[in-house]
Parts: C-alpha cells; structure tokens; sequence
C-alpha cells in the first residue's frame, strides 16, 4: 500500500476529485493548507502592496493498493495540469498497514469493500 500526498491548485480542486472517481479512487481526504513557493511578489491593489508568497493549495491524502499508485499518479497530474509554475507536487509514502475499525480487517483489503473484489 502506499500513501499519495498532492498539493495543488484550489481552482484544479474539483477537476481533480473528478479524474479521480472516474478513475475507480472513490475515497480520500482534503485539507485547505497554505504554503510558501518559489514566486516571490508583491501585487499592488489600491495602492497597498499585498504580498502573495503564502499560496493557498489543497492537500489530497489517498491511500491505495499498490497497483492503483500509477493510475492515481496520473488522474492527479493529468487533472491538475496547468503548465505554470505552482501546479504543484505529489509524494508517494509506503504504508505498513491499515485496520478497517467495524471489522478489524488488516492490510489492502481494509481500504475497500471485500464484496466488490468477488
């Protein structure tokens, strides 16, 4: 199993949740974070100078089985492509195990229902 950690664009939020349930990744967890980039500016608005180096991103947490890592990896990078700098990053973090809690399930089987794998 693996954990996919993506930040990236709130705008690319619902694209990339869409890309990820047409892909067969139906569970994951989101945050609003906020976080520090290479750009570095300042943007004038009414003559105040705000700085925009805090950059707001979501961060998605998806633990999968190992042979849904690439096409999760894809359904992000494809969803969440703009070209530009700031589209953001994706990490991949080995999971030792996981309990389903109502049933004491363990390993891979855990993070989906064992009826639809028959």
């Amino acid at each position: 199993m693996k954990k996919i950690e993506a930040i990236i664009r709130r705008t690319k939020f619902d694209d990339v949740k869409d890309t990820l349930l047409a892909a067969d990744i139906e569970w994951f967890s989101y945050y609003e974070v906020r976080g520090v980039g290479k750009m570095r500016e300042a943007r004038i608005y009414r003559g105040v100078a705000y700085d925009t180096s805090s950059i707001e991103r979501m961060l998605l947490s998806i633990v999968v089985r190992d042979k849904n890592v690439e096409k999760t990896v894809q359904a992000v990078t494809k969803a969440a492509y703009t070209g530009e700098i700031g589209d953001g990053r994706i990490f991949i973090i080995p999971v030792e195990d996981s309990i389903r809690i109502r049933t004491g399930e363990r390993g891979d089987i855990a993070l989906y229902n064992a009826e639809q794998e028959k």
